[in-house]
C-alpha cells in the first residue's frame, strides 16, 4: 500500500475558521497510522507549528490526542475548543490566517516547485499556499498516477 500525499490545502479552514488546521489534522492522522507519505512531517516547523503556537496548543499533547484517539476533524476542533476553555481568540486566529496567506517562499523554493510541476516561473505565483498546493499535486501525480 502506498503512503498518502496530503492534498488538503493550507488555505482551507474548518468551521473554527483556522487556516491549515484541516491539513495539520490530516497529516498527523495519516502519520498516526503509518500512512503519511515520507516527504511530509506529521507536525513540521512551518505552518504546523504556526497553527499550534497561535492556538496555544502543546505539540506533544496535540500529537498524543491524534495518536490515541484518531479523531474526526470535528472531534479535533471540539478538543481544541476544550483546551481553550470553549472559544478561540479571534484576533490571534485572524493574525495567523493573515500570516499563512501572506507567506512568500524564497525564490529558489518557488523555482524548484514550479519546475517540478512543469510550470514556467513567470512571477505570477509567489505565495506559499499556492506553491505548496502545486508541490503536493505534483508529488501525488508522480507517485500515484504517472507511476
Amino acid at each position: 500500500m502506498s503512503k498518502i500525499v496530503p492534498t488538503i490545502s493550507s488555505g482551507t479552514a474548518g468551521p473554527l475558521g483556522v487556516l491549515h488546521l484541516p491539513r495539520l489534522w490530516m497529516k498527523a492522522s495519516l502519520a498516526a497510522v503509518g500512512k503519511l507519505h515520507d516527504d511530509y512531517p506529521a507536525i513540521g516547523a512551518g505552518y504546523d507549528s504556526m497553527v499550534l503556537d497561535a492556538l496555544g496548543l502543546d505539540k506533544g499533547a496535540f500529537e498524543a490526542y491524534i495518536n490515541e484517539n484518531k479523531p474526526s476533524y470535528i472531534q479535533l476542533e471540539n478538543w481544541v475548543l476544550e483546551q481553550k476553555g470553549g472559544s478561540l481568540d479571534q484576533a490571534k486566529v485572524d493574525e495567523l490566517n493573515a500570516a499563512i496567506t501572506g507567506y512568500i517562499h524564497a525564490d529558489d523554493t518557488r523555482t524548484e516547485i514550479l519546475a517540478a510541476a512543469g510550470r514556467p516561473d513567470d512571477g505570477t505565483i509567489k505565495d506559499a499556499v499556492n506553491l505548496n498546493n502545486l508541490d503536493d499535486w505534483s508529488i501525488f501525480h508522480s507517485q500515484e498516477i504517472a507511476g
